[in-house]
């Protein structure tokens, strides 16, 4: 269960990612992950948008879980990013977001989406896991973390 390297690529972990705010984070996340996939970027921010207008994705400790549903992705797929500075996410504690698990998922991937969904949150609301990410100095030492490179601590 801790092993991510099902849904999550080295090439897919980014490190000090720079972003001015919500907007410009999900502009560049789906630039990247349309650039990865071949897939239509603009199409991919359209999707994040519509996702969080109906709640924001944002929820406590300075992390979110933006997802949506994208054709022609064969399979579930994510993106994650540890932020240069934190951007305002209108998260659910009201704290700024400075890790961010992007998640997409082909339309009919309704069983796999929500339970990719429940892994990523299970595994961010790890405070002890947080904190190895935050203190990781490069995107090779993300993706240790999440690729079960360390071993979890206790539950």
């Amino acid at each position: 269960m801790d092993d991510f390297s099902d849904i999550l690529a080295p090439e897919a972990v980014l490190h000090d990612l720079a972003a001015s705010s919500k907007k410009a984070l999900f502009q560049t996340l789906a630039g990247l992950a349309a650039k990865q996939r071949g897939l239509d970027a603009r199409h991919i921010g359209e999707r994040l948008g519509e996702r969080e207008r109906l709640g924001s994705t944002g929820f406590g400790g300075g992390v979110a879980i933006p997802h949506g549903k994208i054709e022609r992705l064969p399979h579930v797929v994510g993106l994650f990013a540890k932020l240069a500075q934190p951007v305002e996410f209108a998260a659910i504690d009201g704290l700024p977001v400075d890790l961010v698990f992007l998640l997409l998922s082909p339309p009919d991937a309704g069983v796999d989406h929500l339970k990719a969904l429940a892994r990523v949150s299970r595994r961010l609301r790890d405070r002890a896991f947080v904190a190895k990410l935050r203190g990781a100095g490069s995107a090779d030492a993300l993706y240790a973390l999440f690729a079960g490179g360390e071993t979890r601590s206790a539950a």
